[in-house]
Parts: C-alpha cells; structure tokens; sequence
C-alpha cells in the first residue's frame, strides 16, 4: 500500500519548520486596545491542560455551525427577501451571533494557551491559520444571509456577492504572500473588525428582525451596496496599499527574503488562475450554476482556496518555495472544460443529464475538503490528542 502514502511536509519543509520564529506586527487599535485585553483575561480561565489546537478546533467547528444554522433554513439566499414566506426565524439569529463570537474567542486566546503552556510549534500556526483561511467562506456567506439576494432591491446580486467572497479571499491571501516575502506577519486591521461587526449585526438581527436593514440611506442608496463598496475599499484600498508598501520597504531594506521579481510574485500566480477559472465558470455556466446553487458553488470555491492558502502558509513558515501550479486546478479546469467547451446546442442538456450541477459540486467540495484538510488534521491530531 505504499503507492498511497504521500508525504505532505517533505524534509526540506520539516527542516524549514525547525528553524522557524513566527513574527508578527499587530498594528490595530481595536485589537491593541480592546480584543487583546479581553482575550488575556479570558485565557486564564482555560485549563493549562487543554490543548491550544483544541481551541483552534472548537472555534473552526463554531464557524461551521454559525454558518449552517442560516444555510439550513435558506439554502439558496431566498429566505433576507423583505416578502419572503419562509424567513429565517429570528430567534435563530441570536445563536449565529454567539456562535460567531465564541468561534472569534477561541481564535484569540489558542495562541495565547499555547505561549502560556509552552506548547507553540509551526504545526500549531499552520493548524490555526489553515482553518482561518477555510472559515472566511463561512463567515462571507452568513453576512449576505442576513441581506439575501436582491430581488427586492435593498442587497446585491448573488453574482456580486461572489466577486465580494474572492475579494476576501485576496485579502487573506496577500497577508500570508507579504510575509512569504518579508517574513513578518502584519496582521489585518479587517478581521476583528469583521467578526466583531458580524456579532453585533446578527445580535441586532435577533432583536428587530433581518427587515431592519431594508433601508434606503440618505441619496437613495440601499444598505447593501454601501457595505459592498465598503469592504471593496478595505480590500483594495487599505490592505492592498498597505501590503505592498510594507514589501516595498523590506525589498528597500534588504530585508526581502525572496531572490527575484517572479519568485515574490509565485503564490499569486495560482490565486489568480483559480480566480479566472472559477468565474469563467460561474459567469458563463448555460445553466446559471452560481445562481442555482450559490452555497454550493462558494463552498467549492472555498476550499479550493483554502487548499492553496495552507500550501503558501507551508512556503513561508519554512522558508520554500511557493507552488506555482496547484494540482487541484487541474480538475477545475477539467470541470470549467466539460462545461464551456461543448457545442452550444448540446451545454443545456449535457450538464443537466451528465453534469448535474448540484451533485458535481457537492462531490467537489468534499474532494477538495479532504485534499485541504488531510495534511492539517494529521499534522494537528497528535496535539489535539493530549487533552
């Protein structure tokens, strides 16, 4: 059975992860002044003899939770229309938001276990940062839940919602390509900011019901597309600004760790593929596969994502080279292939009788989530394991 081993963290990795520091700047003032004091304070309730990557697990688990609780009541974003018949019980709302702060807690305080028990270690970080980079699905798809497609006029499209879920992904991403590239982590200002606001939206949600945000804002702007322009905004206009300065100044500094133009710019080379790939797909799908099954599609998307998100995580904690080529883009482009590449006449019927769009994404999502998580998990079980 050895034709089936596959060793995910090679020697060269093993050996980068040996040498490694983790070094990280954190910059904002609502996690300097507030999340950081909170989160001391609460470590000191968790037994020494927890593991930190069991807190990791816990609040990955609540972010799924926090996220199916909506999807099982609205799986297609139908139920935040202002004349839906079947909304999301309102009640409900109130566990979304505490599940969403637990999930944000843990997230805070596993780093904290680990430095107090003496327990910290690359396989931990890269245990921690592998789920964060799978949860931001999760967390961008229970925010448009509360807003629901746009056929009523107050939210946006389920299409732009799925630009806006890439546009987090990038923001993630290029955190871990500047630190590939300069070996600091900066912190995003973004992400307390956002589970924070996703607390209070989905607490407020729970008291004055999802129809509290139909609202046209001064200018006849409806709510949806302002948070929409929003995010772009921090996306594009903070983080980005603020990444490539800071990789500006390391380079100007002699302090870049990568030898070249191309190999600083290698982990976005796939990101970008599986972007194009990925839209191609949803925007010219003859059956609209993104409007017929958005949870699907963005979850395929998702993990896809956080699959390259771990393997750059493993370049720059040990010091490798990023992948230019992931593997799981082959089966995308096999995928986008079946779909686009077919006589005009005979797309409908082949991807409605061959296809079949749901389960084809479905069984996806579970390839990709295993071909993700697999090298995480196993890496992680030995220390979740001790508790």
């Amino acid at each position: 059975m050895n034709f089936l081993r596959y060793d995910y963290l090679n020697a060269d990795v093993l050996r980068g992860f040996d040498a490694y520091k983790y070094s990280c700047k954190d910059t904002s003032p609502l996690s300097n002044y507030v999340m950081h004091p909170f989160w001391n304070q609460v470590v000191k309730l968790c037994p020494r003899n927890v593991a930190p990557n069991l807190l990791t697990f816990v609040g990955f688990l609540c972010c799924v939770a926090h996220y199916a609780i909506p999807a099982f009541f609205d799986p297609d974003f139908r139920a935040g229309d202002i004349n839906s018949a079947h909304p999301i019980p309102q009640a409900s709302w109130f566990l979304v938001s505490f599940l969403v702060f637990m999930c944000h807690t843990l997230d805070g305080i596993d780093g904290k276990q680990a430095r107090r028990t003496g327990s910290s270690s690359p396989l931990g970080e890269l245990f921690d940062h592998g789920c964060d980079a799978w949860s931001t699905v999760f967390i961008t798809a229970t925010f448009f839940a509360v807003f629901g497609r746009n056929e009523d006029g107050f939210s946006i499209t389920v299409t732009r919602m799925y630009f806006i879920l890439w546009s987090v992904f990038f923001t993630f991403h290029i955190a871990h390509w500047e630190k590939y590239n300069t070996g600091v982590m900066y912190l995003p200002w973004s992400y307390d900011l956002a589970l924070l606001s996703g607390t209070g939206l989905y607490l407020a949600t729970g008291i004055f019901g999802y129809k509290t945000w139909k609202v046209t804002l001064p200018g006849g702007y409806p709510l949806g597309p302002l948070l929409e322009a929003v995010l772009y905004f921090c996306s594009f206009g903070l983080s980005l600004s603020m990444t490539v300065y800071n990789i500006y100044k390391a380079y100007a500094e002699g302090r870049g760790k990568q030898k070249s133009f191309f190999e600083s710019m290698r982990p976005m080379v796939p990101f970008t593929l599986a972007f194009v790939l990925c839209m191609a797909w949803a925007l010219l799908s003859p059956n609209n596969l993104l409007d017929s099954n958005p949870r699907s599609f963005m979850l395929m998307s998702g993990t896809l994502y956080a699959n390259m998100s771990c393997r750059l995580i493993v370049a720059q904690m040990s010091s490798t080279k990023s992948e230019t080529i992931n593997y799981l883009l082959v089966p995308l482009f096999a995928a986008v292939a079946a779909v686009l590449g077919l006589e005009p006449s005979r797309r409908g019927n082949y991807v409605q009788s061959r296809i079949n769009d749901t389960p084809c994404i479905v069984l996806y999502v579970f390839q990709l989530s295993s071909a993700c998580c697999t090298p995480t998990w196993r890496c992680a079980s030995r220390f979740i394991s001790t508790t």
